[in-house]
Order: C-alpha cells, then sequence, then structure tokens
C-alpha cells in the first residue's frame, strides 16, 4: 500500500511539473512533423475534414498575394487591421470583408483560395468561401502541413501568429481584441498559429513552433472543444 502512495504522489508531482503530461488525445485528426514538413506521428493525416478557421490563413494569403495596399480604409478598419481581426480575434466579418474587398470580389477571392491550394499540389483542400463557417472548407493533416509551411513565408501572419492582443483605435476609442491561442506571450516560440471551430469541425489547430528539440509542426482537427485543442497541440509537440 505504501509503495502504491509513492507512486502515486510521483505521479502527481510530474503532472504538476508539466502541465502538458498525460493528456487524452481526442482530436479525431492530428499530427507533428519536423520543421521541413516530415511527419513524425499522427493518426488519420490523410482523413478529409472541415477545417474551420484555419481558412482565414488562406483568406489572408492570398489578399497579401494581391499585393493590395494594406492601410487602404475600409470602414471602420484598414485592410491590415483587417488582416489582424482575422487572425488574431479569428473575425469571420474581418475575413469576408477582406474578400469581398479583393480584385473581383469574393468569388474571385475564393478562387484565388483554390488555386493557390492547386499550385502547391494540394488536392484535397478546397474552399467555398473566406471564414471558415462552411462545412464545405475541407483539407487534410497532411495538406495543412504544407499550408503552414507557406503561411509561415507571410511576415504579417508571422507577426499576427505572435501577438497576444492587438489594439485598435476606432474614431477617439481603442478596442482591445485577444487572440483566440491564449498561450501566445506565456509559453513556446510561435511561427504560425491558427484556430477553428464549428460543430461540424470541433476544436481545431495548427502550429508552428521552436521547441527545444527542434521546429515542430502539429495540426490537430476534431477535438473534442475549443477548450481541448490547444493542451493536445503542446502534448503532441512536446512528446516528439
Amino acid at each position: 500500500m505504501l509503495n502504491f502512495l509513492k507512486i502515486g504522489m510521483v505521479s502527481f508531482a510530474l503532472l504538476a511539473s508539466n502541465p502538458v503530461a498525460a493528456i487524452n488525445v481526442t482530436a479525431k485528426s492530428w499530427l507533428v512533423a519536423d520543421g521541413k514538413g516530415k511527419i513524425i506521428e499522427g493518426e488519420n493525416t490523410s482523413q478529409l475534414r472541415s477545417i474551420a478557421s484555419i481558412t482565414k490563413l488562406i483568406t489572408v494569403m492570398v489578399v497579401l498575394d494581391a499585393k493590395q495596399d494594406l492601410d487602404e480604409y475600409i470602414k471602420p478598419y484598414t485592410r491590415r487591421e483587417m488582416i489582424q481581426l482575422a487572425l488574431i480575434k479569428s473575425d469571420n466579418q474581418a475575413s469576408l470583408d477582406l474578400c469581398k474587398h479583393y480584385p473581383g470580389g469574393s468569388s474571385f477571392c475564393v478562387k484565388a483560395m483554390n488555386n493557390k491550394m492547386q499550385s502547391l499540389g494540394l488536392t484535397k483542400t478546397q474552399f467555398v468561401e473566406a471564414s471558415g463557417l462552411s462545412i464545405m472548407n475541407v483539407s487534410t493533416a497532411e495538406e495543412l502541413v504544407t499550408i503552414v509551411m507557406e503561411a509561415s513565408k507571410y511576415p504579417e501572419i508571422v507577426l499576427a501568429s505572435r501577438t497576444s492582443e492587438v489594439k485598435i483605435k476606432i474614431r477617439k476609442k481603442w478596442f482591445v481584441f485577444h487572440n483566440t491561442n491564449p498561450i501566445i506571450g506565456q509559453r513556446h516560440d510561435f511561427v504560425v498559429s491558427k484556430t477553428g471551430f464549428i460543430n461540424a469541425s470541433g476544436g481545431c489547430i495548427v502550429l508552428m513552433i521552436d521547441t527545444e528539440i527542434g521546429r515542430r509542426i502539429v495540426v490537430v482537427l476534431g477535438s473534442k472543444n475549443t477548450r481541448t485543442r490547444i493542451p493536445e497541440a503542446e502534448f503532441i509537440a512536446t512528446k516528439n
């Protein structure tokens, strides 16, 4: 009995010292890859799933590809502020407005998103709108690795991924918008981070972080809810 109590105390101490220890991964599809995109471990990595607001990474990429004026004022924000809101706050309307003001309008924006995926050789990733609200915006964990690597080439996306909150002044009042990933600024060296959730997708998150064992890309799709996706992503990143 004494030995059992000692084992239990040791296990509790380890869990207390490592907040990502002993996590039960509920994600339907997940993986961890190295900085070059080589998959280290995963489950259901080729399973097609709704990706919710991870969509916004691609929306922002095609807007930046279009070389539009980031300081152009589109009421009540500039395009630069809309990009920040889309990535940091995961604001659906900001994403839709970015697409609406894309050259040619929303339909051309969505077409550009799909064309970009084709140019990257991603045959399973498809979009029907810019925010991620549609269940028809789909990808796989494997293809999302390529998307995260592509996103890391955009300084605006990297900056947003490292920003815990953004302050925007509208008229004479300041508004503060917090990142949907609450551990940004608390721990880990983030390069790319984007969360997502709709009922059809479950909790989702993609990360690129620099760790003591090297750069890691983590994809979590179909986690139980918005509270489980980040602990699961941390656990997956640090155990490999």
